[in-house]
């Protein structure tokens, strides 16, 4: 049996007491003691949270012709970005399927750097260099970099503490000198609040998370594990890979046709997605808000008022922000928002809305 990789900071989570999980093959901190996810989600949402999520993939693209080879291969328009921009984006199988949801930085015309999923860096890794023509080289970097992300209303003070650059635009990033080690500073997040995530070379990722800890400190900062990333992300309608969005769960079910370059040539998945997009899905995603106590998880089926089976949640959970069970379901596209259904868990019928993610409001995008 394989043992699972670990962080660069698994010593720092393993001092701090956290519990730990595997997530994509990695020991990672699910949450810290005193309080738990509920006391790290609050945190971020009302003043700043630092992760560690080093487990995501990490992935070169370089070479001449390097910017429109990948535009050819993932979902989204390379082309609507420039260097110094980053963009959510999707691997998708000629089926439609989405082999992973993933960032692209472009560094530069012949220099992409991608942040996969950790379970599936290999398989786009894998697809992209048998899909690469000669001259491009693509090469998998995932355990040489960690990343570490700042979340919240404070994330500004916290980073700038460290001489670090802010205030560049949503999903853009700058390439900073930190005490002589270089940081890409990227204003992305899986959050829904402002927010950095900072990549460094795993060698770099002790002193830097330090020093993040510290700068976080006067503002009731907290280290926040992988529990309450996907409580802040779900709150948000955030699609997690493997529930929202997997090989049988399309773009255009997910709702995540925003991140689809339909007028572009070419794009793996695009006959598909292309039909299934004209044709109407047959299943599409939906926000609910439970009305009632409760909490929904994945796989819970979703009936109407008579108990016709309508589809099943892919996420749920509590939501700490507003109390009340929240979820993402996929389920028959003649579902519209403001309609009632019962959301069955474990045989007890639980009353819900349809909703309209996000279900709480942030400041992602805010200047």
């Amino acid at each position: 049996m394989t043992e699972n990789k670990l962080s660069p900071l698994d010593e720092r989570h393993r001092a701090l007491g956290a519990k730990m999980a595997d997530f994509g093959g990695w020991d990672m901190p699910i949450e810290y003691p005193g309080g738990g996810v509920v006391r790290e989600h609050t945190a971020v949402r009302e003043r700043v949270g630092i992760f560690d999520v080093s487990h995501l993939g990490k992935a070169t693209v370089k070479g001449a012709g390097a910017l429109d080879f990948v535009n050819s291969c993932l979902t989204n328009d390379l082309r609507k970005i420039g260097p110094g921009q980053a963009q959510y984006t999707m691997c998708c199988d000629e089926s439609g399927g989405v082999v992973d949801d993933l960032i692209v930085y472009v560094k530069a015309e012949d220099d992409l750097f991608l942040i996969p999923n950790a379970a599936n860096t290999a398989e786009v890794v894998r697809r992209l260099e048998e899909a690469a023509p000669e001259g491009i080289e693509v090469a998998d970097a995932h355990e040489e970099y960690a990343v570490l992300a700042v979340q919240g209303p404070k994330s500004d003070e916290v980073v700038s503490a460290l001489a670090l650059p802010v205030d560049h635009d949503y999903m853009s990033f700058d390439e900073a000198d930190w005490q002589g080690r270089p940081v890409t500073v990227c204003r992305t997040g899986y959050t829904g609040e402002r927010g950095y995530e900072l990549v460094c070379r795993r060698d770099d990722a002790l002193a830097l998370w330090d020093a993040l800890v510290e700068a976080a400190a006067p503002y009731e900062g907290l280290p926040c594990g992988l529990g309450a990333r996907d409580t802040l992300r779900t709150e948000m309608g955030y699609p997690l890979h493997g529930q929202d969005l997997s090989l049988d769960i399309t773009p255009v079910q997910a709702r995540s046709g925003w991140a689809v370059g339909w007028k572009k040539d070419a794009f793996w998945g695009k006959d598909a997605l292309t039909k299934e997009k004209a044709e109407g899905p047959r299943r599409i995603s939906r926000g609910l808000k439970l009305t009632g106590r409760g909490i929904p998880r994945a796989h819970c089926i979703v009936r109407d008022a008579e108990g016709a089976e309508l589809g099943e949640v892919t996420s749920g959970t509590f939501s700490p922000t507003l109390g009340m069970g929240v979820a993402l379901a996929l389920v028959s596209p003649m579902l519209a928002e403001g309609d009632q259904v019962v959301v069955d868990v474990r045989g007890r019928m639980l009353e819900a809305v349809v909703t309209k993610p996000p279900f709480v409001e942030v400041q992602t995008r805010s200047s």
